[in-house]
């Protein structure tokens, strides 16, 4: 992400300024299984495959193509496509920041489909499309979804009030999702299920748009909440490409996706790695798992120790394009308000599910927590390793160790609090309690139906019932409940 809804001020933007730099923070996804891929800083190497990204993805767009038969449009050069894949890939593993904030598994599927003979690729990219929308609405098959929806319409400027408080049981007394939060995210589910199986299978037709009009709308409606860590570009791109291949082509017969190669391909992309996602997230990243804003992302909370100067420390001593986002705020609008904000950030990730569950962990990672700096993780990747995307893996051990490499904390100068999301078939979810210098200090199991019945405040204790699978021994018991 850039700009403020993503804590972006001075300067506005990541990403780049990061993945241009040698020294910087890299997260290569195997480091231990994938030759010459080790190490967390980013070496010239890092640099000009990024740079060579730019450059093929740079090419593709002004390239005329060669003339297609039935059609004025060009045909890319598959060679051209294939270098730009196979230089993702391998940037990716080097680096899944930057591969994940390409979004491989919607344009780097549809580049797949573009290898492809020119016959083939309208109905193909539809069936991607279709796979996107499909992988999306399974994911929202949860019991954190509805708070999602709540959270997100309750920040929308334009509603009503009346509206967004109707989304609550009681507010503000019981801000947990009303009836109609659930109703609104059902339909919202259903939406991207029906829809797209009319635009693939209606070939056009008035039933076909009718189709057509609603998923329009939908991404409108997305883009006009304001989402807070949502990619906007992706509901303009949808909105594009629902107009392009349902609409110019609706007609395109789904037959004409017969390639078998090209299907396998699909398959992979499209069904199978979103449901290895759902059954495995711990080992797949909800980007191509396509949890799109499903409620269901992993999570940490980063707690640093304040006497110790813990948070100043990694503003000074990590190699990085930006400062923390607490010092952007601070020189912007003082020490009160930026603190102020900071809290507001924690606030929000409260009202999801997930950020209730965390916040019932903190006394479990210290023994005192207001002697700590509490910052949700999204803005630790963004700040050290240039981008967030609500994607907790970006911010879990690696991005610890990554970090503890250059800042050397002592034993309880920063401890990392992490959720995981849930899998599919798991009414529950793992939680990891890291000490920078110390390693893991416990982690075990929280239940999915604990977390949803609890409010976003702690009220009389940090009390949150959970499994624990393991302690290290020189952890110390948990913080006295109070």
């Amino acid at each position: 992400g850039s700009m403020p809804l993503t804590l972006r001020f001075l300067p506005p933007i990541g990403g780049i300024l990061y993945w241009l730099r040698p020294g910087t923070v890299r997260l290569p996804p195997w480091p231990g299984k994938v030759p010459l891929t080790r190490g967390s800083r980013r070496t010239l190497v890092d640099v000009v495959l990024y740079a060579a990204v730019l450059g093929a993805g740079g090419y593709l767009m002004v390239a005329d193509g060669e003339a297609a038969a039935g059609t004025a449009a060009g045909y890319l050069d598959p060679v051209a496509i294939a270098a730009l894949l196979g230089l993702l890939a391998i940037l990716g593993l080097r680096d899944k920041a930057p591969f994940l904030a390409a979004r491989p598994e919607v344009y780097g599927f549809l580049l797949v489909v573009s290898l492809f003979p020119s016959e083939n690729q309208i109905a193909g990219w539809q069936l991607a499309f279709v796979c996107v929308w499909w992988g999306a609405a399974a994911s929202k098959l949860n019991r954190h979804f509805p708070y999602t929806t709540t959270v997100m319409i309750s920040n929308t400027p334009w509603y009503p009030r009346f509206v967004k408080t109707r989304l609550w049981k009681r507010y503000p007394e019981d801000v947990r999702p009303s009836l109609l939060a659930g109703i609104a995210a059902h339909i919202g589910t259903a939406l991207e299920f029906g829809p797209p199986l009319v635009l693939l299978l209606s070939g056009g037709g008035w039933i076909g748009t009718i189709a057509l009009i609603v998923m329009v709308v939908f991404h409108i409606h997305i883009t006009l909440t304001f989402p807070f860590g949502v990619p906007l570009e992706w509901n303009l791109f949808m909105i594009f490409g629902l107009l392009f291949l349902f609409g110019a082509y609706a007609d395109v017969p789904l037959a004409s996706a017969g390639n078998p190669l090209m299907l396998v391909a699909i398959v992979a992309i499209g069904v199978l790695l979103p449901i290895a996602g759902n059954l495995r997230p711990d080992k797949i990243s909800f980007l191509p798992g396509m949890r799109y804003y499903a409620g269901n992302w992993p999570t940490s909370l980063w707690l640093f120790r304040r006497d110790a100067g813990a948070e100043e420390k990694l503003d000074h001593d990590v190699t990085k394009s930006a400062t923390m986002p607490i010092t952007q705020l601070t020189r912007l609008y003082g020490p009160d308000m930026a603190g102020y904000l900071m809290e507001k950030v924690l606030a929000f990730r409260a009202m999801h599910s997930h950020g209730r569950a965390l916040n019932g962990l903190l006394a479990r990672a210290v023994q005192d927590v207001d002697e700590y700096d509490v910052r949700d993780g999204e803005w630790l990747a963004g700040a050290v390793a240039g981008w967030n995307f609500g994607e907790g893996h970006l911010h879990h051990e690696q991005l610890l160790e990554a970090v503890q490499e250059q800042c050397g904390y002592e034993d309880g100068d920063l401890r990392v609090v992490m959720l995981e999301s849930q899998p599919a078939h798991i009414p529950r979810q793992r939680y990891r309690i890291h000490d920078a210098a110390s390693g893991l200090i416990e982690e075990g199991w929280v239940d999915v139906a604990e977390m949803v019945k609890r409010g976003p405040w702690l009220e009389e204790s940090f009390e949150l019932p959970v499994e624990v699978t393991r302690r290290s021994e020189s952890a110390g018991r948990p913080a006295t409940v109070r």
